[in-house]
């Protein structure tokens, strides 16, 4: 499966007072190019554009008429990421404003490609430097205010009790006979995850990471940036390297078996407990991806609990 989408507009789609505010920030005259970039699940814009002068800037807009949470969200991105220490791996807020109808953020444009997937090994290997080295950045958390790793995803990874309560028809045989299992793995997950002050992305894929020129990885796209153990993004961004089908060991090493079992447990259950619910306005395709995760993910936790 090709890198996570949904159904974006573009910069030719916002409102002309927009654009022009946007250019006003970015400054070098009006914007003559805009290269719409795919990956992620909001409705809004992603552009990389390219003013008169020939200044360059990374533009995401979105209106709460597309989608509500969208919009939320967008404005999460904006506080946090403007709040990141300078010296991290994230691309500089330009600027950025919220008029109610638009929430608009306007990024450092990096030159850069993401990951390719199925991950390979020197990739997973830089990725699981470069999350060990922010760690030590972010640790204590630098933005006040963040929700922990449990307030934002302990109810979520918990889904196995819902799924135990009402089974679906389609869910896996395996998982229908080791719900118990399953749950209790995820509980000692949510658990592990309750403890650690360092701020994580929280959401990292291959599409929330760029690769520049050198080798050296930043991090983008922050709205969901959370407070919690060290090890946190690590253990995520492994979701996202088994279902494409890769090795997540370098990201993995020193953190205990038993926790990433949990927490891949509790993952599993978010992902087969979202995708069958009813898509969210404007993300059309949101659905069939976490149906894709939750199928790629469950053989793995199958094969981790019965080593025990």
């Amino acid at each position: 499966m090709a890198q996570p989408g949904g159904v974006r507009i573009g910069w030719a789609d916002l409102p002309g007072p927009v654009q022009r505010d946007i250019e006003q920030i970015i400054g070098g005259g009006p914007i003559v190019a805009a290269d719409s970039q795919a990956g992620g699940f909001s409705p809004g814009t992603a552009d990389r554009v390219r003013t008169a002068a020939g200044a360059r800037a990374f533009v995401k807009a979105v209106t709460p008429a597309l989608n509500e949470q969208s919009a939320e969200l967008a404005r999460q991105e904006l506080r946090i990421t403007a709040a990141l220490p300078r010296h991290t791996a994230v691309a500089r807020v330009l600027g950025g404003f919220d008029t109610g109808d638009w929430v608009v953020l306007v990024l450092e444009d990096i030159e850069g490609s993401h990951p390719a997937v199925p991950w390979v090994v020197p990739d997973i290997k830089a990725a699981a430097t470069a999350l060990r080295g922010l760690a030590g950045v972010l640790t204590p958390a630098p933005v006040a205010g963040l929700p922990t790793v449990v307030e934002k995803y302990g109810e979520e990874f918990s889904r196995w009790d819902d799924l135990a309560a009402d089974v679906p028809d389609d869910l896996d045989p395996w998982a229908v006979a080791h719900l118990d299992q399953l749950r209790a793995a995820a509980g000692r997950g949510v658990a592990a995850l309750s403890t650690g002050a360092t701020l994580v992305h929280g959401d990292l894929r291959a599409d929330n990471i760029l690769v520049r020129a050198d080798g050296s990885l930043v991090l983008v796209d922050w709205p969901h940036a959370c407070v919690g153990p060290a090890w946190t993004d690590a253990v995520l961004l492994a979701i996202n390297v088994i279902v494409h089908g890769g090795d997540p060991a370098p990201l993995l090493d020193g953190v205990d078996p038993g926790i990433v079992t949990g927490v891949l447990a509790g993952a599993t259950a978010l992902f087969q407990h979202r995708c069958r619910q009813p898509p969210p306005p404007g993300l059309p395709t949101v659905r069939a991806f976490q149906r894709f995760q939750a199928d790629a993910l469950l053989p793995w936790v199958r094969g981790a609990l019965s080593r025990g």
